[in-house]
């Protein structure tokens, strides 16, 4: 069984920063694609940021320049440094991982547990 653990929400000023990480956790062979979502209230749930395996990048166009993904293959980790947080950027955030499970394995995709993040104005 395939976890990942989200941590790093919480309630910040508007200009603040907040950093999000995502641990994979459980038996699998490798972890290919990771990316954050986010949803706001009443709203569908939307792509932040993704990362390919070999570090490859891609920001929606409203976090560009002001968040950065990352990640640790070694530890099976995701980040989202988030700087100059908006209210706008309110919402439940959402990792993914595109999981590797065994050598024949296509791929399936797992979620977090979401995490709150909070920007007053």
């Amino acid at each position: 069984q395939v976890q990942l653990v989200e941590s790093g929400g919480g309630l910040v000023q508007a200009g603040g920063s907040l950093r999000l990480s995502c641990a994979a956790s459980g038996s699998f062979h490798a972890i290919d694609t990771m990316a954050w979502y986010r949803q706001a209230p009443g709203m569908q749930r939307e792509l932040v940021a993704q990362i390919f395996r070999g570090g490859s990048v891609n920001y929606a166009d409203p976090v560009n320049g002001r968040f950065t993904i990352s990640r640790d293959n070694a530890e099976n980790t995701v980040y989202l440094q988030m700087n100059s947080l908006q209210p706008e950027d309110t919402g439940v955030y959402y990792c993914l991982a595109d999981v590797i499970r065994d050598v024949r394995d296509s791929g399936t995709m797992y979620w977090g547990q979401g995490a709150q993040v909070t920007v007053s104005s």
